[in-house]
């Protein structure tokens, strides 16, 4: 997924060109905000428990992997069409 940063709001926008998962935080990327931050926002949006989602890569990157529980690939595609998922 991609983190902008500093943004107006949390959010998931959407799917990238990439197939990357486009999420925009207000939190600024010092001591690990963003990340918690992100971690909040794709739990909410996938209807999970925040400590269900865990960062796999990428912690200080805007360019980041997580890994979920609890959900399937299959239903993050479906929240989500042209998202690339690895299943566990």
């Amino acid at each position: 997924m991609r983190v902008t940063t500093r943004a107006g709001r949390d959010v998931v926008e959407g799917v990238g060109q990439n197939g990357e998962l486009l999420v925009r935080v207000r939190a600024a990327p010092a001591e690990g905000a963003a990340n918690t931050a992100l971690l909040r926002t794709i739990a909410a949006a996938c209807a999970v428990a925040p400590s269900r989602v865990t960062l796999v890569r990428g912690a200080a990157a805007r360019v980041k992997q997580v890994e979920m529980a609890d959900i399937s690939a299959d239903d993050l595609t479906a929240l989500w069409p042209g998202l690339l998922t690895r299943s566990a």
